[in-house]
């Protein structure tokens, strides 16, 4: 009962922010605009789940996330009027970052043969699901202040707030790059196997792939800030989920735990954690 209560909160928080946030009068197949993409997002996962559950697979999880990034944008894209180049702009933004994170992400994955963190997930129907509608409310949850900006039939001019949500994605997005790349290079040196990375930009944050992360969805919510009016605003908590979901449910509680279990006892690390910032990179 529990995990079914979850999984109808999943599906309809997001789902409910979607329908408030769609432009009036828009449809798309029948339904309003953003209630469709919404629900395109959930059915995706859950035709993945199936053959990711037969063969008791995660190797495509996060690809599939990415391929409905694609998927929700391009749909976006099509379905708004005459979208100008500001909205362009927002849309290549997220096929960009999307086409990025989720080849790096399947690289990772099948090179190491597996995710961990779905060791004991997968061995179960019911928690397998769940994590593939999480997925889904992640997905609509990070992308509806872009969709709606998208879909916008409003003839926005370009002011600084736009122009500032570019600059914070382009510094995010760069910083989630160069962190990946680094953690990439420092893992295939066998000389660091065993070790934890703190060169590069991880000697200035612990995590600082996910700091790139929060801080270009806050500029995508800033970009799309010009495009919003009444119940529009609730997309604002976009960032606010991005921010919760990878500092105090998953991600960050997630690693922190995990190099407890490998590195707890080591002197070098202890001092590596109370010296440098858990999130925001500290300078020195």
């Amino acid at each position: 009962m529990k995990k079914l209560i979850f999984i109808l909160l999943a599906v309809g928080l997001p789902l409910g922010i979607a329908t408030l946030a769609n432009p009036t009068g828009l449809t798309l197949a029948g339904w309003p605009a953003m209630t469709a993409l919404a629900l395109g997002v959930f059915v995706i996962q859950w035709l993945a789940f199936i053959p990711a559950r037969l063969f008791k697979t995660e190797r495509f999880y996060d690809l599939t996330g990415s391929i409905t990034y694609i998927a929700v944008t391009l749909a976006a894209i099509s379905a708004a009027t005459a979208p100008s180049g500001a909205q362009w702009l927002i849309a290549i933004m997220i096929l960009l970052w999307s086409g990025r994170l989720g080849s790096f992400l399947f690289r990772r994955i099948h090179a190491a043969g597996g995710d961990q963190r779905f060791d004991h997930i997968k061995v179960s129907s019911s928690r397998f699901f769940v994590a593939w509608t999480l997925q889904g409310a992640w997905v609509v949850m990070t992308s509806c202040a872009a969709l709606t900006a998208i879909l916008s039939v409003e003839q926005t001019v370009v002011g600084a707030i736009y122009i500032i949500g570019a600059v914070m994605w382009l510094a995010g997005f760069a910083i989630e790059v160069i962190a990946d790349q680094q953690k990439s290079r420092f893992r295939a040196d066998p000389a660091n196997t065993g070790r934890f990375i703190n060169v590069g930009l991880w000697a200035h944050s612990r995590h600082p792939n996910y700091f790139g992360e929060i801080l270009l969805w806050a500029g995508i919510a800033m970009m799309a800030i010009p495009y919003l009016s009444g119940t529009q605003w609730m997309v604002m908590l976009s960032p606010l989920f991005v921010y919760a979901l990878l500092t105090r449910i998953s991600g960050i509680p997630t690693l922190v735990r995990r190099g407890e279990e490998l590195w707890g006892d080591d002197p070098a690390y202890q001092a590596y954690v109370a010296n440098t910032p858990r999130l925001l990179p500290r300078l020195r």
